[in-house]
């Protein structure tokens, strides 16, 4: 598939003009804004717990925002960052089902055993059910809670679905990616069904409405039937940016100047969600939330430069742990937040909404073990300093395993084949394959040969299995000091190995044939029934049906695929 960058440059050229260079942030387009004056120097009195607005878009590149200097156009964005605070050190997980986990969860996937790739459609899967969610929590202070969207965290039986997770009201998709006006999924050839659901029943009659107009039409709805005087929490997960690429017309005619096809229908689809958010403020203001209210900004992942996204300045893209996967667009906007008005360099992760939202809400976590995320509310209202020092990316056992490492490089204490990556303090550590590295410009122009774009190629820097960054004097990841600084390399390796000793096995079950939307009534949904319900533990090792007896086709070709299943299983390990 074609690289969609520009032409007529070439990478000395792109470096002398300062393109990966810090400084090509330029002030105007992510400093401060100036404080008012006039602001109170204390916060607001929490007279009741705040209303939370939760807004997850899909797939938005780091670079797809007004004020980190793009050519989309995000005015409502620009404007709700600029008033609030803006999160420059803010992290995220390289695809969809991590981040939504840790987010619903506030545990790293390592926590949950969703460690590899992301939950797929016709898997045996969800989020544990040990696990008590973020809603369930706020639910449990006294808050109503809604969610609008994509789920994405497993639905093979019922008891996985987002109304038995802690949401009183469910609209929205429960795989991956849908069709944004049909709601139509295929997961392979033939494999296909209807996705959109109201509750737990199919939502037929919803078919040809753009999602994103839906989406944000619910959220108004909510708000109109709710009572202000009563806390809220709408968790919005906008199918948006995600491919397919589709966007009203109208909306793709603003860029029409655009040559790159895919960066013109992802652009139109930027500013239509734009617009959705601008529509969801304003119904909190209209129906008299807004005052009490706190709303957070968040991207799941990077952007798919290949479908029109762009991370740039940042190296690497979706699906990688390169900055480009993991550093997200972030912001949070409230008129609760006592300094406004600025840029945070704060370290945050997905994780720490969970605790944060929670305090804020005045629920109680002290009942709650396990968390890997913090409560950085005062990092984020007061400007004190984040209580987190570290990330753990991620540590995969079942990525493929990179061709160079080895346990001796690793010291004798980690296989550096093993695809991994930490960040503590300044330091960011990359194991085994990281993924695709390469730093994309904006796709701006329509054809380019980006054969010569790939400096790890050129430069044989695939035949390694460890890097290693000061990320914070290098954000662009452009001077592996692995060589440089074998101590920081032992000592993150060193961190690496204690948090795989609190991993759980991988819950990466095989495709079961009953998912097919054919046995369903045509749509996706849970298949599971009570008297068959499977309990995976492990890599890909069901434990036996509790109906031993039934015999059928279906169950025949099962068995099928559960033992080639384990026989791919083993070798990969």
């Amino acid at each position: 598939m074609a690289v969609y960058a520009l032409t007529g440059f070439s990478l000395v050229s792109l470096l002398s003009f300062g393109y990966l260079s810090w400084d090509w942030m330029k002030p105007s387009l992510v400093a401060d804004v100036a404080t008012d004056p006039m602001e109170k120097s204390l916060p607001p009195t929490f007279s009741r717990p705040p209303h939370i607005i939760f807004i997850l878009t899909d797939d938005q590149g780091y670079h797809d925002v007004g004020y980190h200097g793009s050519d989309i156009q995000t005015p409502t964005l620009d404007r709700l960052a600029a008033e609030g605070v803006k999160l420059e050190n803010y992290y995220i997980q390289p695809i969809c089902t991590p981040s939504r986990s840790q987010l619903i969860t506030g545990r790293y996937q390592i926590h949950t055993g969703l460690q590899h790739s992301i939950i797929r459609p016709r898997q045996p899967n969800c989020l544990p059910l040990d696990q008590v969610t973020l809603p369930q929590k706020l639910q449990e202070a006294g808050y109503s809670t809604h969610m609008v969207g994509k789920w994405h965290l497993g639905f093979y039986k019922k008891e996985c679905l987002p109304t038995r997770r802690g949401f009183d009201t469910f609209l929205g998709s429960l795989t991956g990616n849908v069709d944004y006006y049909t709601y139509d999924n295929c997961d392979g050839p033939g494999v296909c069904g209807y996705d959109l659901h109201e509750g737990e029943d199919v939502a037929w009659d919803q078919s040809g409405k753009y999602s994103t107009f839906l989406y944000a039409q619910r959220v108004s709805k909510i708000l109109a039937s709710h009572s202000p005087k009563e806390p809220i929490f709408i968790y919005v997960a906008f199918q948006a940016v995600h491919t397919p690429l589709q966007s009203p017309k109208e909306y793709i005619y603003r860029y029409r100047s655009m040559g790159n096809v895919a960066r013109r229908k992802y652009a139109a689809m930027v500013t239509c969600m734009d617009e959705a958010v601008k529509n969801i403020t304003w119904a909190l203001k209209k129906y008299g939330y807004y005052d009490n209210s706190v709303i957070v900004f968040s991207t799941d992942n990077g952007g798919q430069t290949f479908s029109g996204g762009s991370n740039w300045p940042l190296r690497g893209r979706k699906g990688t742990y390169w900055e480009g996967g993991v550093r997200g667009i972030g912001f949070v906007h409230s008129p609760l937040i006592k300094h406004k008005r600025r840029t945070s360099w704060a370290l945050v992760h997905i994780t720490d909404w969970y605790p944060t939202l929670v305090s804020l809400a005045r629920g109680n976590l002290s009942n709650v073990s396990g968390l890997d995320g913090y409560n950085v509310w005062p990092a984020i209202s007061e400007g004190k300093e984040s209580p987190r020092t570290e990330i753990l990316h991620n540590i995969d056992p079942l990525y493929n395993h990179a061709k160079y490492g080895s346990l001796e490089d690793g010291f004798g204490i980690w296989n550096t084949a093993v695809q991994a990556s930490i960040r503590v303090g300044e330091w960011k550590l990359l194991t085994g394959d990281p993924g695709y590295s390469d730093w994309i410009p904006p796709q701006t122009l329509t054809n380019f040969p980006g054969s010569w774009w790939n400096l790890e190629r050129l430069t044989g820097g695939l035949r390694k299995s460890v890097w290693l960054f000061n990320i914070t004097a290098d954000p662009y990841e452009r001077y592996d000091l692995s060589d440089e600084r074998p101590d920081v390399v032992r000592t993150l390796l060193m961190r690496l190995v204690h948090y795989n000793r609190t991993a759980i096995p991988v819950r990466y079950p095989a495709e079961n044939p009953r998912a097919h939307p054919d046995f369903n009534g045509g749509a996706w949904g849970p298949w599971a029934s009570e008297d068959d319900v499977e309990e995976w533990e492990g890599i890909g090792e069901p434990l036996k049906s509790r109906n031993k007896k039934k015999k059928c086709k279906i169950c025949k070709l099962r068995s099928f695929f559960r033992k080639l299943n384990t026989r791919l299983m083993s070798n990969r390990i």
